[in-house]
């Protein structure tokens, strides 16, 4: 059974803005936090922005602080990421991923996390 579905990628040029969306199946226990993670072609996937799947306690990575917001549509189970004056380095595949833990920790680390979406691929030129 798939349970979290991205979408919305493209490409655009630095500056512009790109919204992606991740339906999250409502077998996603409610006790979850949800991920977005990017790679970009040949590097480590890194944690971009997390939040409770109760609609509370956004986080952000240093580096999209400001510029991303992550949000999420209980009714409709949907997240997403609203990104906001992209730069070439934001270019990768985008992850919507849940696991039962929430932390900074797991940003920089994001390997373990539980369950992963198939990905949605944003390029930024410059």
């Amino acid at each position: 059974q798939v349970q979290l579905v991205e979408s919305g990628g493209g490409a655009v040029q630095a500056g512009g803005s790109l919204s992606l969306s991740c339906v999250v199946s409502a077998s996603i226990p409610r006790v979850y936090w949800l991920y977005w993670i990017r790679q970009a072609p040949g590097k480590e996937r890194e944690g971009v922005a997390f939040m409770h799947i109760d609609g509370t306690s956004m986080r952000y990575s240093d580096s999209v602080e400001g510029r991303f917001t992550i949000s999420l549509d209980k009714t409709k189970r949907i997240l997403y990421l609203q990104m906001n004056d992209l730069k070439p380095d934001d270019s990768g595949t985008y992850y919507c991923a849940a696991d039962p833990r929430g932390g900074y920790g797991l940003l920089s680390a994001p390997g373990s996390l539980e369950r992963w979406g198939q990905g949605t691929l944003v390029t930024v030129s410059s």
